[in-house]
């Protein structure tokens, strides 16, 4: 969900399969960058899986929603200050050395997490591997782009997002690969490293971009990478254009200094109404597109699917494949589909079908809470005296009844096992490592639950799920960045865009860092209830800030946002 998916027309599909069977070298490039896209969907899809079994190992992190929150959430801090130190490497190191630097820190990263004695330690490598995700965000897209011929490399960087969603799916398929091996998360975390490794050594043995040699006056060995790229007859012309477009960023970069550097720039940013309606636009849709809860999804599926009643950790994990094959198909279909609806149309739809699915989320969640089993005296005292959940033990004596629900909220930290027939009364136990193996051990193979509680409508919240994903991957997933590529006038994108990057890695970092803790403050059927009004609330702003782009070149879209009578929600006209 954070990086977006580039633009790319129909036509630059077919040029893509006839330039690259010319000049095969460009699929070399592409394929070997692009891992820094598996690697980025990889490294934040793969927690979701592995964090049910870290609870396992770990009886700490099983009793602190704010540990598991953090274990989550770190690499989206760690992802903030790699993006932001990845766009000085960039500039001052070269894009190829970025990305290698960017998979030492995931191999790194992979490595102190496959091995982490402590949950402190998990925590290290996860800022290490969000530091990794954060510079190849910005420098996979970045060397492909200006590395690959211009027609195409909308179409190669569109494929450079699609990675990110299948390094997502692939880390449920690997989750799944591990759950029965000695060492579960260890290993999902681990293998992370081996593509990290891979794209290594591919990337030692590829050129830096074109686009930076010249601009570092190495005009020679950008002149040798471009005539790899292009076909003969091409290269000239394009060399040519590439001196005349790096001559034009410099002369904007003088003019920038000139007008006292960056502090200068935000100043103008501004004090420009097309800038700051452009903006204003931009930045909505990046809060946006974290506020409807999608991290939530991508990184807590799994539990979610718990909470809905599925107590196995297998289980969940195939469940949740579901969710991130949907997630992958819906790029797909955005792709081929926003030139066509509309930018501004395809997010309002988008966000229409979050709000119902929210809405029938909520209400799922809330069936499930009414209707869940009851606590059984008997069934409670059939594994002992000393391994009662205390609060249950205080109000039993007096004659008060329990359901799950109650159960799992008790202060002290309890869980429940289930009757053999789940539906039926269960047990309330203190919440440890020998209640969990005694309750799993027991004749008929009992489920124990410190999440969500046996239902009889968690098929129901899978099928909300679904629709959820497929309302938000074609809109909301992906047109936020491609309309802050096309709003901000190009003397201020670079600026604009960074703004809207570190808005959307920091609304991450709020959702993700408190999701579960507002589960348990609200109850989940509550915080799916809040994320509805946040996504209803949304659709509003969006339809009074948000422009449509669609089919209008960038000088047009400077003369729209200038305009005296600018109205978001009117077609414009350039002619008029």
């Amino acid at each position: 969900m954070e990086g977006g998916i580039h633009k790319a027309e129909s036509t630059e599909f077919r040029d893509l399969l006839y330039l690259t069977s010319k000049q095969p070298f460009i699929l070399r490039l592409a394929f070997s960058a692009g891992i820094g896209g598996l690697l980025f969907g990889y490294d934040t899809g793969v927690i979701s899986g592995a964090l049910l079994y870290i609870r396992d190992d770990f009886e700490q992190i099983e009793k602190s929603t704010v540990l598991q929150e953090t274990i989550v959430s770190m690499a989206v801090a760690g992802a903030i200050i790699g993006a932001g130190a990845g766009g000085w490497m960039n500039d001052r190191f070269g894009r190829r050395p970025s990305l290698i630097i960017a998979d030492l820190l995931f191999l790194a990263g992979a490595i102190v997490m496959a091995t982490a004695p402590t949950p402190v330690v998990i925590i290290v490598g996860r800022v290490l591997v969000g530091l990794g995700v954060g510079m190849a965000s910005m420098t996979s897209p970045l060397y492909i782009s200006e590395s690959s011929p211009a027609r195409i490399s909308g179409a190669l960087v569109s494929t450079n997002g699609l990675l990110i969603t299948a390094g997502q799916f692939l880390s449920y398929l690997i989750n799944l690969a591990f759950t029965r091996v000695r060492g579960t998360w260890r290993w999902m975390l681990g293998v992370a490293g081996l593509p990290a490794l891979l794209q290594f050594l591919l990337m030692l043995a590829l050129p830096e971009s074109p686009r930076w040699l010249y601009r570092k006056d190495r005009q020679r060995e950008a002149e040798e990478v471009m005539r790899k790229v292009y076909p003969p007859e091409e290269a000239d012309a394009e060399i040519e254009a590439l001196r005349v477009s790096v001559e034009a960023d410099a002369a904007h970069e003088e003019q920038a200094q000139a007008h006292g550097g960056l502090v200068g720039t935000l100043r103008k940013v501004l004090g420009s109404v097309v800038v700051r309606r452009g903006l204003t636009a931009g930045v909505l849709c990046q809060v946006v597109q974290q506020l409807v809860g999608i991290n939530t999804v991508m990184y807590y599926s799994p539990t979610i699917v718990q909470l809905a009643g599925f107590a196995s950790n297998s289980t969940a994990l195939a469940l949740s494949l579901v969710t991130s094959g949907l997630n992958a198909a819906g790029s797909v279909v955005s792709m081929f589909f926003v030139d066509k609806a509309g930018r501004r149309k395809l997010m309002l739809l988008s966000l229409a079908g979050i709000v119902v699915c929210l809405a029938m989320l909520s209400g799922v969640f809330f069936a499930v809470d009414s209707h869940s089993p009851e606590v059984s005296t008997a069934e409670t005292a059939l594994f002992g005296n000393n391994g009662t959940c205390p609060e249950f033990g205080q109000v039993s004596a007096v004659g008060v009844h329990w359901t799950c629900t109650q159960c799992l909220k008790a202060p002290s930290q309890c869980g429940f096992c289930a009757n053999t027939q789940k539906l039926l009364p269960g047990a309330c136990l203190a919440m440890t490592e020998s209640a969990r193996r005694t309750c799993r051990a027991t004749a008929g193979r009992r489920e124990w639950y410190t999440r969500g509680c046996p239902s009889s409508f968690g098929w129901l919240a899978l099928v909300a799920l679904g629709a959820y994903i497929v309302s938000y991957s074609p809109g909301m997933g992906s047109v936020p960045w491609l309309i802050n590529s096309e709003v901000y006038p190009l003397r201020f994108r670079g600026v604009c865009g960074g703004i809207a990057a570190v808005a959307n890695w920091s609304s991450n970092l709020l959702v993700t860092q408190t999701f579960l803790s507002l589960t348990q403050a609200l109850g989940t059927a509550g915080t799916f209830l809040l994320f509805c009004g946040v996504s209803a609330a949304s659709f509003l702003l969006l339809f009074l800030v948000v422009p449509e782009t669609k089919g209008l070149q960038f000088e047009e879209v400077e003369q729209m946002l200038g305009s005296k009578d600018y109205k978001p929600w009117k077609k414009f006209n350039p002619k008029t």
